[in-house]
């Protein structure tokens, strides 16, 4: 099926966002906020602060908030065996790059392996190799262009003093394109060589484009059809950025002045808040329960209805089918990454099973992160793991809930109704007084008047006091407070 892409961007002062529509559907969704900016790509000259031997990593100082982390396997060669103490020690200064930004309470991962990216190469410094993204398949057409580099670095004179990667953008690419990529990045690493050799650590290198400009250069392919930018500035700042670098998507760019918001236009807003939610409802009645925990993410498959007998099978079959699409867009467009495990509806056929993976990989081939799947588990799981370089849209736009400490569930109010019995019994035997007032929520106050009012008269008599109640509207359900009157 050919797919017909189109990239909206919505400006604001304080954020940018961006949505990947294809064939009219949202698929991926890309936020950047003023006040703290992603970092993955940013260059910095560090300073090692700690070896740690046995982790075999280092912690490097590069100017942020919490020191960043470096593992062995990510300096010079990449040698993961070769022992820390013998690669780096404290207080040497080390050039970097940030492969995956600050997340919870770890901070930034880096690594010494530079790459630095243009419209159709990835320029690496340390390395003398040419390499071609896996998606270019047609081997004529991956010799066609591996030999344009080679003569490309040649006239630069940067055979055998680095080396590049392919993107997959540069597929049908001529030698003039090809030719401008190298030279850019020629002149971009001698600059950035001399902000190495001048800066003092910790200090900033090399800061990747605002997503803005990243999504130009990484986003825009062949199958997008228009690209739409509802800031004048952001949408002149752009055009001047294509005339440079990629002159071919500039008659995709236009302005959108439209009286009504872009993202409520092509319905992007309701789509994310849906994006937030642990439920997603299936077109064949079933339903994905998606639960992101600091460990993995897990999503669960429901059949949803009744399912009759007679064809259960293929019913489970086609349920687990249309979940795997689904499956591969939430991903995307939730940005999960890390171990995620899935649970589909158990099927008894192989070719079932066989059919439904393969509908999961044919999905997850149109998302650009890394992703790698195993075969069905004994207990019938799937398992895949998707490579996590930001934030997923949940931890960017969600916090914790006071009301249950991030847990997600509250004490029923016949659990508090019963705590509140038990409390005011300890207090009898514990203190004098010569009446109680409880102090609760709105809800745990109405069971009490209610269901538990006979609970509550027996509890009296028990005491021989008076029990007073009112509502706290301010309460948590699970909050309370007994005042001794």
């Amino acid at each position: 099926m050919n797919v017909n892409a189109e990239i909206l961007m919505n400006v604001t002062p304080t954020e940018t966002r961006v949505g990947v529509v294809e064939n009219g559907v949202l698929q991926e969704i890309f936020i950047e906020r003023a006040n703290h900016r992603g970092i993955v790509g940013n260059i910095y000259k560090g300073k090692i602060v700690r070896v740690l031997p046995g982790m075999q990593a280092a912690f490097v100082d590069i100017g942020l908030e919490r020191a960043a982390f470096i593992h062995a396997a990510e300096i010079g060669e990449g040698d993961a065996n070769a022992p820390i103490n013998q690669l780096v020690h404290e207080g040497q200064s080390l050039v970097v790059q940030v492969t995956k930004d600050p997340i919870g309470t770890k901070g930034a991962r880096l690594t010494t392996q530079l790459s630095i990216p243009s419209r159709y190469l990835v320029f690496m410094p340390g390395s003398v190799h040419v390499g071609i993204s896996q998606k270019i398949e047609e081997n004529a057409e991956r010799d066609r262009l591996k030999q344009l580099v080679k003569d490309s670095m040649e006239a630069e004179g940067l055979t055998g003093e680095a080396g590049f990667i392919l993107r997959t953008a540069a597929e049908g690419v001529g030698e003039e394109e090809i030719g401008a990529d190298t030279s850019y990045l020629r002149r971009l690493w001698r600059k950035l060589e001399e902000r190495i050799a001048d800066n003092k650590p910790p200090s900033l290198v090399y800061d990747e484009l605002p997503l803005s400009l990243r999504t130009i250069r990484d986003l825009s392919r062949p199958e997008t059809n228009k690209i739409l930018i509802d800031s004048r500035e952001t949408h002149q700042k752009i055009e001047q950025f294509c005339q440079q670098y990629v002159p071919e998507v500039a008659e995709k760019i236009d302005y959108y002045p439209g009286p009504r918001p872009i993202f409520e236009l092509y319905s992007v807003e309701d789509e994310i808040q849906r994006a937030l939610e642990r439920k997603v409802p299936l077109k064949s009645g079933g339903y994905l329960v998606v639960d992101q925990t600091e460990a993995m993410t897990t999503i669960d498959v429901n059949t949803g209805g009744f399912v009759g007998r007679r064809n259960l099978e293929e019913t489970i079959f086609k349920t687990n089918l249309e979940a795997a699409t689904a499956i591969g867009r939430q991903v995307r467009l939730r940005n999960l990454g890390g171990i995620i495990i899935l649970d589909f509806i158990d099927m008894t056929d192989t070719e079932h099973q066989r059919q439904v993976l393969r509908m999961l990989e044919k999905v997850l081939e149109k998302d650009h992160t890394k992703t790698k799947i195993s075969g069905v588990s004994e207990l019938g799981l799937v398992e895949m793991t998707r490579k996590r370089t930001r934030e997923s849209l949940e931890h960017m736009l969600m916090e914790s809930c006071n009301a249950c400490d991030g847990r997600g569930v509250v004490k029923t109010a016949e659990t508090i109704c019963y705590e509140i019995f038990r409390e005011i019994l300890r207090e009898e035997r514990a203190y004098e007084a010569g009446t109680y007032l409880v102090l609760a929520s709105q809800p745990v106050v109405d069971r009490l008047l209610d269901e538990d009012s006979h609970g509550l008269a027996d509890l009296e008599a028990f005491i021989g006091k008076a029990i007073k109640l009112q509502v706290e509207a301010q309460y948590t359900q699970d909050q309370y407070d007994i005042v001794l009157q």
